[in-house]
Order: C-alpha cells, then sequence, then structure tokens
C-alpha cells in the first residue's frame, strides 16, 4: 500500500517538481483497513453536514494552501520509507495516547521496538521516556496543540502532521514556515509566534479521515481517533496505549500523564469522548487494535 498517497502528505504531496495540488479536488477516498471500502456515514441517517464543512473549509484557504504545498516536501525521511516498506512482512505500529493510565506504566521500552510510533497534539516525551518511550515517528496535532518545539520532543526525522480544523489552519502554517506576518485571530487558543520546524518533515492530514469518523452531526474527531484510523490503513498490527478517559463520576482525576488538568476540561470541547469510547472497545473486540495499557 502506498503511505506516499494515502496518508500524512495528502494535500501537500507531490513535491515542488510537479507543480501544485487544486485543493478543491479532494482525493478519492481511499479502502478502509484490511481493504474495507470506508464510507463516512450511513445513508439512511441523513445528510451528512461534515463533508460539505470540510470543502467550504478548503475553499475559503485556497491560496494560503497552495503556497503551503509549495514549501513543504513530498519524500519521507528514510528512516520513515524503511519502516513503511512493503518489505516488512508485518509493519507494527504503535499509537501512544495521552492518557495518565500511561504514568508509571513503565511502558517506555516496549513502545519504542514498534516500526512506526504516533504520538498526539503537544504531549511530551522528554522526562517521561520510561513510561511513554523516545522513539517518535510521527505527531499529529491540531494547531491549538502546537505548543511544543518540534526539535526537542522529537526525533531528528519526526514527521510533523497537522491535523486541519479550519480555514485559518492552513493560513498559520504558511505564514509560520515562511516566516511572515502571524495570523493572529481565528483560534480558540492562541497557537504558538514561533515554531522552529522544518518545512520538509510538515504534513497535512487528508480532510477525508475526519469525514469518515463525523457523524451526521459536525463533532469533530480526536487526534487520538483520528491516529488510530490513520495507522490501520498502512499497518498489519496496531497496539494503542494510553487511551480512555477517567470514570465520570471521578472529578478529580486528570486526563492526561503530563499535566494536572480534568475531566471537567472536556465539558465544553466539541468532542463525544463517549461515542468514541464506544468506537474504540469495539475495534479492541474486533481485534483491529490490541491494547498496551487497560481501557
Amino acid at each position: 500500500m502506498d503511505w506516499h498517497g494515502m496518508a500524512v502528505a495528502v494535500l501537500p504531496g507531490r513535491g515542488r517538481e510537479d507543480g501544485p495540488v487544486d485543493p478543491v479536488e479532494l482525493p478519492p477516498a481511499p479502502p478502509g483497513p484490511r481493504g474495507r471500502t470506508v464510507t463516512s456515514h450511513d445513508e439512511s441517517s441523513g445528510p451528512c453536514l461534515i463533508p460539505s464543512l470540510l470543502i467550504k473549509m478548503i475553499n475559503k484557504s485556497q491560496d494560503a494552501l497552495l503556497r503551503l504545498v509549495s514549501i513543504t516536501h513530498y519524500s519521507l525521511p528514510e528512516s520513515i520509507q524503511r519502516a513503511l516498506s512493503g518489505s516488512l512482512k508485518c509493519r507494527r505500529c504503535a499509537v501512544v495516547g495521552n492518557g495518565h493510565r500511561l504514568r508509571n506504566s513503565s511502558m517506555g521500552e516496549t513502545i519504542n521496538t514498534y516500526d512506526v510510533v504516533i504520538r498526539l497534539n503537544n504531549a511530551p516525551v522528554h522526562g517521561y521516556e520510561q513510561d511513554v518511550g523516545s522513539k517518535t515517528t510521527m505527531r499529529l496535532f491540531y494547531l491549538e496543540s502546537a505548543h511544543f518545539d518540534p526539535r526537542t520532543e522529537n526525533n531528528p526525522d519526526t514527521l510533523l502532521v497537522l491535523v486541519p480544523f479550519k480555514p485559518m489552519d492552513f493560513q498559520w502554517m504558511e505564514a509560520i514556515l515562511n516566516d511572515k506576518k502571524r495570523v493572529r485571530k481565528g483560534f480558540w487558543k492562541q497557537p504558538p509566534l514561533i515554531w522552529d520546524a522544518n518545512p520538509e518533515q510538515v504534513r497535512i492530514l487528508n480532510p477525508y479521515y475526519m469525514l469518515w469518523l463525523s457523524a451526521p452531526v459536525p463533532q469533530k474527531p480526536t487526534t487520538g481517533l483520528l491516529a488510530i484510523t490513520l495507522a490501520l490503513h498502512f499497518c498489519d498490527l496496531v497496539h494503542i496505549a494510553g487511551f480512555g478517559y477517567p470514570d465520570s463520576g471521578n472529578k478529580k482525576q486528570t486526563i492526561y500523564y503530563y499535566e494536572q488538568v480534568t475531566l471537567k476540561s472536556m465539558a465544553a470541547s466539541e468532542h463525544n469522548v463517549s461515542h468514541e469510547a464506544v468506537a474504540i472497545k469495539r475495534m479492541l473486540e474486533l481485534g483491529l487494535v490490541k491494547n498496551l495499557t487497560y481501557f
């Protein structure tokens, strides 16, 4: 399966020599895990609003997206090409969540053994290696969570994969990589004004991944669920660690392994965490993924 054409790099995909990509024409939906076709929703459930929202997002930011395409590089780092090459008999991927259950788990050495390790948002590695490992093949993040040092919390060849939710996300990334005047409005939380990343390691997640996971109402999937879905398309084995939220009755239990934030902070989010928990449990029951921690 061709990682280049179907995964991260998807919209910035072809490199300077091939010319720009028309962002209005979204690429065709690839097959789902193990070759199954993935659809965004049951046709009987009524019209899905997310596809139109995604198209509007891209239409509103065509110029910025085209400029972003022109400065991001298509070729994957050599180490990642080896990890994802067809020569491997069994590509093993670990998707590392940010959950509290990773704390004192001593899972670090185990996580480092996987061919591909996917991390989420601003979850730190430095200082937590014993529990979360030190290897990072790619890091999926939404813009407001970009408050991490790309060179400190990642490996030198880590792919930084932007999960876009709105037109301003493309404009911010293009401004940062071209060192232009920073975009300051249009965010629910101010993203960083300085972000020391190598443009050749930046990719944009194909909006189709959000389309597949969206219900008939416009709710945004979490970065974690997007990462699991991405891994299922390119890995023979997908193992997850650090997923799951505390019981809703436990008001004092922290959500993350690295900061003191409780479940109360999720109340205002646009994520349906209960629905996603059911989805992940179903994946576990079907054997699509395996859990390295408890869920």
